[in-house]
């Protein structure tokens, strides 16, 4: 029997999850006023940090069932940050704090900085509706 392959692993979704941060960030950083597509990036740039949060466990299930403890706690510890300024960052959106906004998507920049994002891309705008979503 061969191998059976999931297209939609953790780490696929987590690959798109980051470059959509990424684009959203530039996106964000190019806006003059906030509005409320402004909102809608800020929102999404907070869902996505924690829906990688939570792919960490489900990326190194199959490390630790194999053993692999050291992998699975350096993997985990280098995904430590989303989680944490996934909070940070839903907590500013909420409030519309823009100034915390800012300050956190600088430091999400800094720790995304070598993802790489071609001109053509097809990520499309994935932030429409994030908002929405995040305070339902």
């Amino acid at each position: 029997m061969s191998r059976v392959i999931n297209p939609e692993s953790a780490g696929k979704e987590r690959t798109q999850l980051t470059k959509g941060i990424v684009l959203a960030i530039r996106e964000l950083a190019r806006q003059a006023d906030p509005g409320a597509e402004s909102r809608d990036m800020a929102a999404f740039i907070a869902l996505a940090l924690a829906s990688i949060s939570e792919g960490i466990d489900v990326s190194v299930a199959a490390w630790e069932k194999r053993g692999y403890w050291v992998k699975a706690d350096k993997f985990r510890m280098e995904w430590l940050w989303t989680g944490i300024l996934a909070d940070k960052m839903k907590v500013a959106v909420l409030a519309e704090d823009w100034a915390t906004i800012a300050v956190t998507m600088t430091q999400v920049a800094a720790k995304l900085n070598k993802v790489i994002i071609t001109a053509n891309h097809r990520l499309g705008r994935p932030w429409v509706g994030a908002w929405k979503k995040l305070t339902s």
